[in-house]
């Protein structure tokens, strides 16, 4: 697609508010969920991590299948719409849940939902601009995307001493709703010609050289990562009462806000291989610090700041080097399998690392962690060096 056809910073801008509203939904629940999940449904840590991996893993193979489909068909959009419209009836089926199970069912039916929708749309902002500037228009998403993800805990701070998770739960739906209507309204479709073959033949034109080493490293590193639920637990641990859990996840994501748009700015000009190292390096130090800083909840906060900052840059430049390695018509294909295989990885290494903190204690499950970010640092340096 030439470069005057191109929609733009405008259509960049347009997912970033439906991304916005979405994140208000999602994290005032995700907010208090390990709490939720942990205390009133009485789960295990190891249950808390399944649940977290497993809906992922939902998340990740629909992304597989949304990716083929949208590349054969052409199209975008509509992906992108029922994947939202899904997760936005799904979230508010929380406040009905009694078990652990329930609310691993409902999770992973609001990450089917973005599964569904998440390759299109990532294939859509990387096809509004040139490729040239793709790390620049995932930070602009990104951030954007993020100041939701702030709102959201801070409203779940607020609504749930006074009526209540359940309650919480329920008035998600109404962010929800309005970036269904942003989405309708603003978001204009880029349109791709429809490939006549086989749907998983993409699949193995995409799967292949360099890009083929990069999975590995990222799978690497996530056969040993842990999401924002093992900040929250730790958290508690060092002093935060379980009321303020929010808050902890807000300073997660206000942090996650401020460092996506440089990230992905500082990765267009030095090399995205080289910032997502970076990214990894710094999950290692919050690894470095669940393992040995106790006693003060300062500490909490400290390990939290570190965490946002890794998963900003993270988020951001993971998905923007992808278009460095595919060619616009196999995008969609490229991200489902990117998210398919990376989602594996994480399944098996966040029930792996919550086991561990069960059975074995915190100092043998983030020694675990840090070994395997270091092993996926060594994997992804001959990338960084070229880039």
């Amino acid at each position: 697609m030439g470069e005057s056809k191109k929609p733009g910073y405008r259509n960049v801008v347009a997912l970033g508010f439906v991304s916005f509203f979405t994140d208000i939904s999602t994290e005032m629940i995700l907010g208090v969920l390990p709490t939720f999940v942990i205390y009133e449904l009485k789960a295990t840590r190891a249950a808390l991590g399944l649940i977290e991996g497993l809906a992922e893993l939902s998340n990740y193979m629909f992304r597989l299948i949304s990716g083929l489909v949208s590349d054969k068909l052409g199209k975008r959009k509509v992906f992108v719409f029922a994947g939202y419209l899904f997760s936005g009836v799904a979230k508010p089926l929380f406040a009905f849940a009694k078990t652990w199970i329930d609310a691993l069912v409902i999770r992973a039916l609001d990450r089917v939902g973005k599964g569904v929708r998440t390759p299109p749309r990532d294939a859509l902002i990387s096809q509004s601009v040139v490729e040239r500037e793709a790390g620049k228009a995932f930070g602009v998403h990104r951030t954007i995307d993020q100041l939701g993800a702030v709102l959201g805990p801070l409203l779940a701070f607020l609504i749930v001493p006074l009526y209540g998770y359940r309650t919480l739960f329920l008035l998600s739906f109404i962010p929800a709703v309005a970036a269904l209507v942003v989405l309708a309204l603003f978001v204009v479709e880029v349109k791709t010609p429809r490939k006549e073959r086989k749907l998983f033949e993409g699949a193995r034109d995409v799967f292949k050289g360099p890009f083929l080493l990069l999975i590995a490293a990222l799978v690497v590193f996530n056969l040993g990562a842990y999401n924002f639920s093992f900040v929250l637990l730790r958290a508690s641990e060092l002093g935060i009462a379980v009321a303020a859990s929010p808050l902890i996840y807000m300073l997660i994501n206000l942090v996650h806000t401020g460092i996506g748009f440089p990230s992905g700015i500082l990765a267009d000009k030095v090399g995205r291989e080289r910032v997502l190292i970076l990214s990894i390096s710094l999950f290692a130090l919050s690894s470095l610090m669940f393992m040995y800083l106790g006693g003060s909840w300062i500490y909490a906060l400290v390990i939290a700041a570190i965490f946002g900052a890794y998963q900003g840059m993270y988020d951001t430049v993971s998905r923007a080097v992808v278009p460095k390695y595919v060619p616009e018509e196999l995008r969609g294909t490229a991200y489902g399998v990117y998210y398919l295989v990376v989602g594996l990885s994480f399944l098996a290494g966040i029930t792996i690392v919550g086991y561990l903190w069960d059975v074995y204690g915190r100092w043998l499950a983030f020694s675990y962690s840090l070994v395997m970010s270091l092993v996926s640092i060594a994997l992804m340096a001959p990338l960084a060096v070229r880039s």
